[in-house]
């Protein structure tokens, strides 16, 4: 007979977790509108605005292990800072998504009528006219 280990003999109350229709990972599978609600943690490092509100998500793709594809653009496409934003993306959804991949487009190209009002609001209180 062997003799048990030392986790064998710990006794806990936790319940049995159904994953349900969860990924095999054990992540579940986020929503867009969750996405989008952790997108406003990225913040553009020069207008220091949310890239949500400022118009810079163009959409968001979930597969159903979690994975996720974010079509974002840029205010121009030589931005110096798109490390940056890459990373943050990648951080603000860490625990959502199993993986990140952000898809760059340039087309239809950003523009200001992109900003939501909420966006404005922000570039107003720092002195943008907008």
């Amino acid at each position: 007979m062997t003799e048990p280990r030392p986790s064998d003999l710990v006794k806990d109350d936790l319940p049995d977790v159904d994953l349900g229709d969860k990924p095999a990972t054990g992540t579940a599978v986020p929503s867009v509108e969750e996405i989008l609600e952790a997108m406003k943690d990225v913040v553009d490092p020069e207008l220091m605005v949310n890239v949500v509100d400022l118009g810079l998500v163009y959409g968001a793709q979930i597969d159903d292990e979690a994975n996720v594809t974010i079509d974002m653009t840029l205010t121009s496409p030589t931005c110096p800072l798109t490390d940056k934003i890459e990373y943050d993306t990648k951080y603000v959804l860490d625990g959502l998504a199993n993986s990140v991949t952000i898809n760059w487009v340039w087309l239809p190209p950003w523009t200001l009528e992109m900003i939501t009002e909420d966006g404005r609001e922000q570039l107003r209180a720092i002195g943008y006219n907008l």
